[in-house]
């Protein structure tokens, strides 16, 4: 559509009705996720939230998202799209798909879409979709996420692209083949009957709409919506200058070797378009640290609408002037059968890879680097009625400093976005657990500099069950987070586990497999993001605030930033 056609649509649009829509739109997607949240049978998603709803147009070009996971912001569309081109001439009122494919829109095995197409008449004008993690579907191990996988056909059921429902009922054979590939199937149907309550909730929702509005209303506004966001990402765009930015990383081990891999972005800014090449980066990995092209995408445009909008509510439009270069079959655009059950723990780089390179161009939006990983810690076996448990976990850590501010403590990581981790109190409900100490990583610390990094945590569960074992897979467990200007770097991710009868102290990142006693010991602990600007520069008072705060004591004052106390308690410094 030119720039004269979307003048004259807006025109013809009456402002007010549009805007009614466009809320209608963004209250549906919110619906949504309190349905999908109330509903569902999973703690991890009721809990943590682990999933987004949105609505998409005929074409899968997404209109309206909720707040949820940010992986998920470059799916919605490609799954939409990959089932309206599987199923072309053939998608019937009431047909419900579900797909989980990663290398065909999805991300990984575990995060099940459930896609509904909405029709008007005979005619397809919108699908819902949600997205939601699974706590198992199969697989190698309990939680369907081995961290030595070598394959995808390790990491559980794949059903893509898949018709469940005619009519809007659910197909019989189809719930009795997920019943018998799945170790906790009541609580795998029971999400999936969540997902079906929730997209008819959008279904209900926008056929409403059209009824009161009509077919072209909705239509234009749906138009309007996505050239909106795209004038409005263009126009930021063009303040930035031209030119060519790069970054490097490496990954810390892929969940079978430790072998760092490298990885690497240019970005190209040129008039209204950026470009993001990952020409360069290493091949796909032998583990399942792998992303394919769409979690990719995801990642680069999480960061993407950090620059151009982070208070706007996400639609396709945002991110039409970006475009992601990247050579097949690196670990940022794996093919089957490559794994890619951790997938957060690779595309997460490229985020990262983004962010590093985009930090001293626009200052006011980026920070130094983040303790990254989600830390993500699985731990399973037989609660005290013989019965299997499968917890899962994301851990909040420490973020990078700003050029003008502290980072944040505590923080969920960039994949994740709007998520939580347990509640210490449903946890210990729902779980052979017990947590004994929960609080901020101070002893790790954080890079110093003119602003400091922020700081990570540590949660220690006690295991009460005589028959469990954990596994993980940190990243970040080698290379801290990088500093911007003279900042120093932050803090490293691990899992340290704690013998209940000598009390000897292992320390894992990456580990597919590791038996826990009753009462032995579990700690997570998060590292603390990287500091921007010289450490020397940090004012007095923020220096001795940190002291009574605890998060620094004097001789670190003293060592990283010069600042000493004298006899009476007052400070000295030496800048």
């Amino acid at each position: 559509m030119s720039q004269h056609q979307q003048s004259r649509l807006v025109d013809d649009l009456d402002v007010v009705t549009a805007e009614i829509i466009s809320g209608k739109l963004l209250a549906l997607v919110d619906e949504m996720a309190i349905i999908m949240a109330k509903t569902s049978m999973s703690p991890v998603i009721y809990e943590v939230l682990d999933f987004a709803c949105g609505i998409c147009t005929s074409q899968g070009e997404l209109v309206a998202q909720s707040n949820g996971i940010t992986l998920f912001t470059g799916t919605f569309g490609s799954q939409v799209a990959a089932v309206a081109k599987q199923y072309e001439g053939d998608i019937a009122p009431g047909d419900i798909f579900i797909t989980n494919d990663p290398f065909n829109g999805g991300t990984h095995s575990c995060d099940m879409a459930v896609i509904r197409p909405i029709f008007h008449g005979d005619r397809i004008i919108a699908y819902a979709i949600t997205v939601a993690h699974w706590l198992d579907v199969g697989g190698a191990v309990p939680g369907s996420l081995p961290t030595n996988a070598n394959s995808c056909f390790q990491e559980g059921l794949s059903l893509s692209l898949i018709r469940i429902g005619r009519n809007g009922e659910l197909l019989p054979d189809m719930v009795r083949i997920i019943e018998q590939n799945v170790r906790l199937p009541d609580m795998a149907i029971g999400d999936l009957m969540a997902q079906l309550a929730t997209t008819r909730v959008a279904e209900n929702g926008v056929r409403e709409t059209l009824d009161k509005y009509g077919l072209e209303a909705v239509e234009n506004v749906f138009t309007h919506i996505i050239t909106s966001g795209e004038k409005k990402s263009r126009a930021v765009i063009t303040d930035l200058p031209d030119g060519e930015y790069f970054a490097t990383e490496v990954i810390d081990g892929d969940g079978i070797v430790d072998t760092a891999i490298p990885v690497q972005v240019k970005i190209t800014i040129r008039n209204d378009e950026m470009i993001a090449d990952f020409t360069g980066s290493a091949p796909a990995a032998a583990g399942p640290i792998n992303c394919g092209y769409t979690a990719l995408s995801s990642a680069v445009r999480t960061v993407f609408k950090a620059l151009v909008g982070p208070q706007e509510p996400s639609n396709e439009g945002w991110f039409r002037p970006l475009k992601i270069v990247v050579p097949d079959g690196t670990v940022f655009s794996a093919n089957k059968p490559s794994p890619t059950g951790w997938y957060y723990e690779g595309s997460v780089h490229a985020s990262e890879l983004v962010w590093k390179a985009l930090a001293n161009l626009k200052k006011d939006r980026f920070s130094a680097g983040s303790y990254t990983s989600l830390s993500v810690l699985y731990i399973t076996g037989k609660d005290k009625n013989g019965n299997l448990f499968v917890h899962i976990e994301p851990q909040h850590g420490g973020w990078g400093a700003s050029a003008d501010a502290d980072g944040a403590n505590a923080l969920i990581a960039l994949t994740d976005g709007d998520t939580y981790n347990y509640s210490i109190e449903l946890l210990e409900a729902k779980f052979p657990l017990r947590v004994k100490k929960y609080c901020l990583n101070t002893e790790g610390g954080a890079g110093a500099g003119r602003q400091r990094g922020g700081f990570g945590l540590i949660r220690e569960y006690e295991i009460l069950s005589d028959d469990a074992e954990i596994y993980c897979s940190l990243s970040r467990n080698t290379t801290p987070p990088w500093g911007v200007e003279n900042g120093r770097e932050g803090s490293c991710n691990f899992v340290e586990v704690e013998n209940a009868k000598n009390g000897a102290v292992s320390r894992l990142h990456r580990v597919p497999h590791w038996d826990i006693k009753n009462r032995d010991r579990v700690r997570v602990i998060t590292g603390g993001g990287g500091g921007w600007g010289d450490p020397k520069e940090r004012k007095t008072e923020d220096v001795m605030r940190d002291i009574l705060d605890d998060l620094i004591n004097p001789e670190q004052a003293v060592d990283q930033y010069g600042v000493a106390l004298d006899n009476d308690d007052a400070f000295q410094t030496d800048k």
